[in-house]
């Protein structure tokens, strides 16, 4: 089945809010205004809703939907830890600076990836 430009647009746009809904949890370990001006239920809604959107999407590649998937959870995992535990220990300000910086990059690629899809449409 061939994809449309706009089919393109849609999973490359889904992708870029999935790794800024992950960075924003993140954030909310280190940031208290963070966490009080964007409340967890909406953050969690929201990442929930685009995790279904992308594994959805994702059905015809069963290799990156695992991957997805599983960063995803590590991600979750290690935020939730921070949340509990508080973010005094240096390993997991490490892990979580690490995790940022690569959201980081990831959102910028494909933000950057959909601009010029929306350019050229």
């Amino acid at each position: 089945m061939a994809t449309t430009t706009t089919e393109q647009i849609d999973v490359a746009a889904a992708l870029v809010r999935f790794y800024v809904f992950l960075a924003q949890y993140l954030d909310r370990c280190f940031d208290e205004a963070a966490r009080k001006s964007y409340p967890d239920s909406e953050l969690q809604g929201h990442l929930t809703e685009t995790r279904r959107q992308l594994m959805e999407i994702l059905a015809v590649n069963p290799v990156v939907k695992k991957k997805l998937g599983e960063e995803c959870d590590r991600i979750l995992a290690l935020g939730a830890s921070c949340l509990k535990d508080g973010a005094a220990d240096v390993k997991m300000r490490e892990a979580i600076q690490q995790e940022r910086a690569i959201l980081r990059n990831k959102t910028l690629a494909l933000s950057d990836l959909v601009a010029v899809f929306r350019a050229m449409s």
